[in-house]
This record gives structure tokens, sequence and C-alpha cells, in this order.
């Protein structure tokens, strides 16, 4: 039987929309609250979004949680940008897929 791997690696951004402001820092300050308040999903903040992995159904969780904080915040629309690579052949975690690049340079 062949063995198979509960790991996803998912990348989210959340663009909240009416705020009358450029500025999404409250926002994405909320998702790392949301993230730190929880012990299994790791997860790595960067520039355009927050990457996260772990079982999916847990990352989805956490993801409409990160929605909700959001519309708790007073925005009545969010946009949100989900990728998602979820794989079943082997582990790949973030700090892999970064090691396999840098080992190509």
């Amino acid at each position: 039987m062949k063995e198979v791997f509960d790991m996803a690696v998912v990348e989210l951004t959340v663009c909240p929309l009416g705020t009358g402001t450029t500025s999404a820092s409250k926002y994405v300050a909320g998702a790392q609250k949301v993230l730190a308040d929880q012990d299994k999903v790791k997860y790595m903040l960067n520039p355009m979004g927050t990457v996260m992995e772990g079982n999916i159904d847990e990352i989805f969780a956490l993801v409409r949680k990160i929605q909700e904080d959001v519309f708790d915040k007073g925005v009545d629309r969010v946009y949100s940008i989900i990728k998602v690579d979820d794989r079943r052949d082997k582990v790949a975690s973030m700090e892999q897929k970064l090691a396999s690049v840098k080992s190509k340079l």
C-alpha cells in the first residue's frame, strides 16, 4: 500500500475592500494574531501574504477565521487570493521548497 502524506502549503493574501485607505497592515497584523493563537499550522509572513503549512482542513479553518477577523474590523467585503499546493506523494515543507531552489543557484 502506498504511503500517503497529508501536508499542504497554502499562501493566503487577504484584500479588504472599501476601507478608504490603501494600507492593509492592521488586517495583516490581525491575521498574524489569529495564526499565533494556534500551534497546529506552521506559518511565515512574506511581503505579499502569509504561507501556511500543515493539514489542509486545519489551514482552511484558519483561512475562515482570518476572513472573519477582517469582517470583525468593520470591513464589508473581503477579496482573498488562495494558492494551494496539496501534495500527497511526499512531504514538501516551506523550507524544503526554498532549499530546493537555493541549491540550484
